[in-house]
């Protein structure tokens, strides 16, 4: 395969990784809430949701290495304990949701049947295709990605040039933090941390590329799968916003459900949730395995490890994918302010030169944007008075993002130490 078809098979891959259907309700009420100040949102979402996640495939690119390596440098227990949060989240929270999501938009609207028996069918099935390990998905894959798509684009270019009221005032104090704390939601910087090392090793296994073209392909694969979304979330944002003078909506999946309604028709409709559905499954199943694998490599590449692995997931699915989606997204909100500031730092870090980048200014920037983290996430967790006075005295803090000056000042003051005792 030549280099440029295996960028865009790569860029396509990762488009279809990133782009889970959980992802999809996300956008439009963002845009819905934002009203006039959709653009800001907009901007920011992009941030969070599309540059960093493409950063940290670029990052993968440079180091071409998994997971550990990423978080290596830090130090060998943390990259442990580090990747192990990563998948117990992923577990834990986006793997659910996508049961929730396929209940709302395909399943509830059409057949009675309870969220619980929904979600315990719904991850068996998931259990056997990661047990099994069948090429249905890939098959799957192959066309359902395509076909969304499409669809969102047909959505979208019907939607934007319909005739609206006025867009209505934004509800947010702060539309471009509240953007960039909506794109956390994705879970797609995360994802980035995941999907990067799968894409290196995916390079290696093939044996036929140097570490400069896999490097070039790597990033350029990424730069075209950055766009798609950018297109993409963008397009869902604005038509969220252009609608929110004339809708009256309480949820994300409502509000996706009634757009594509008054686009596609009913029977559109359908077809998109149905679509959904099965790209919420391939997104589960992706998740449970990728799981699995990391368990088992930990293990020794044991077996046993895998299959308990893999039930104990879907098992966690069945238990939180019940609810319903904002539920999960409320509950998510307080383990992403803890392991979204850790993500980011880590893969701006593997971006920033060796010379910049040692082992020392890791450790440092990463402890302290742990530490300036903490109160965003107890904050959310347990609303104490005494946080919220400790925040009052942390620049930023007041929208969730106190870690990032601390973590900036951070990396300089430790490369300027290093100059010191290099000159």
């Amino acid at each position: 395969m030549n280099h440029s078809k295996q960028t865009f098979v790569t860029a396509f891959a990762l488009f279809s990784l990133f782009f889970g259907a959980g992802n999809l309700i996300l956008p439009p009420f963002l845009g819905y809430n934002a009203g006039e100040s959709w653009l800001w949102v907009s901007l920011g979402f992009a941030v969070s949701a599309v540059l960093i996640p493409i950063l940290a495939i670029y990052g993968y690119a440079r180091i071409q290495g998994t997971m550990l390596d990423f978080a290596g440098k830090v130090s060998p227990v943390f990259a442990m304990g580090y990747a192990v949060m990563v998948y117990v989240i992923s577990a834990a929270l986006p793997s659910p949701r996508t049961a929730s999501v396929a209940y709302e938009m395909a399943i509830q609207p059409y057949f009675d049947i309870s969220s619980l028996w929904a979600s315990t069918i719904y991850f068996v099935l998931v259990l056997m295709c990661v047990l099994n390990r069948t090429k249905l998905l890939d098959l799957i894959g192959k066309f359902l990605t395509p076909l969304i798509i499409v669809s969102l684009l047909i959505i979208i270019s019907f939607g934007l040039f319909g005739n609206v009221e006025p867009l209505r005032a934004s509800i947010f104090e702060n539309s471009f933090a509240e953007g960039i704390l909506e794109g956390y939601q994705t879970f797609d910087a995360i994802g980035g941390v995941v999907v990067g090392g799968v894409i290196v090793i995916s390079f290696r296994l093939q044996g036929r590329y140097n570490y400069t073209e896999k490097k070039r392909m790597i990033a350029r694969s990424g730069l075209f799968a950055g766009l798609g979304l950018l297109i993409i979330y963008g397009g869902l944002i604005a038509l969220g916003a252009r609608y929110s003078g004339t809708l009256e909506i309480e949820n994300r999946t409502e509000l996706l459900t009634v757009l594509s309604t008054q686009t596609l028709g009913n029977i559109g409709t359908a077809f998109l949730g149905v679509l959904v559905a099965l790209a919420c499954f391939t997104t589960a199943v992706g998740i449970v395995t990728g799981t699995a694998d990391f368990v088992k490599g930990i293990a020794g590449n044991s077996p046993i490890a895998y299959r308990v692995t893999a039930v104990l997931a879907c098992v966690l699915g069945v238990a939180v994918g019940q609810f319903d989606v904002h539920y999960i997204i409320d509950i998510a909100v307080p383990a992403l302010m803890f392991i979204y500031p850790i993500t980011i730092v880590l893969i701006l870090l593997n971006l920033t030169p060796n010379r910049y980048a040692s082992k020392r200014v890791f450790r440092a920037v990463t402890i302290v944007a742990i530490l300036f983290s903490i109160p965003d996430f107890l904050e959310v967790l347990i609303s104490e008075e005494t946080v919220t006075a400790i925040k009052n005295w942390i620049p930023f803090s007041k929208n969730s993002l106190g870690w990032v000056l601390p973590a900036l000042l951070t990396f300089a003051v430790a490369n300027m130490i290093r100059s010191f005792r290099n000159a």
